[in-house]
């Protein structure tokens, strides 16, 4: 059973380490700031996040050793890294960062005009 639990947190591990390298060829190959940000906060958080649960299944597997540090460590990136992409984005748009000219849609265009109170 315990190889079991070994190569399930193998495969986590694993995995992470492709979406890490993923995020890494996103970054490097998208057009502009905003595809940037997705390449590397959606890839990125799934991977960190596979790669402490990998560490999590074989540290309580191995060692019997149940630690919520780690847990609590999913949790946050979980609950941040999104926030924060988020965040980065709104403010590139807001600070006039343009877009790739082969973009189609911009969804802020018109949204600025009804969010933000006029003086």
């Amino acid at each position: 059973m315990n190889e079991t639990f070994n190569f399930i947190a193998l495969f986590f591990i694993l995995l992470g380490t492709f979406l890490s390298l993923v995020s890494t060829f996103g970054m490097i190959r998208m057009p502009d700031v905003y595809t940037r940000n997705h390449a590397a906060s959606k890839s990125t958080t799934l991977g960190i996040m596979s790669i402490l649960l990998g560490t999590f299944i074989y540290f309580y597997s191995e060692h019997g050793h149940f630690d919520s540090r780690v847990l609590l460590g999913i949790i946050f990136i979980f609950t941040t890294s999104p926030v924060a992409g988020h965040l980065i984005a709104r403010s590139a748009y807001h600070s006039g960062v343009k877009m790739w000219e082969n973009s189609i849609e911009d969804d802020l265009k018109n949204a600025g005009e009804k969010v933000y109170l006029k003086k």
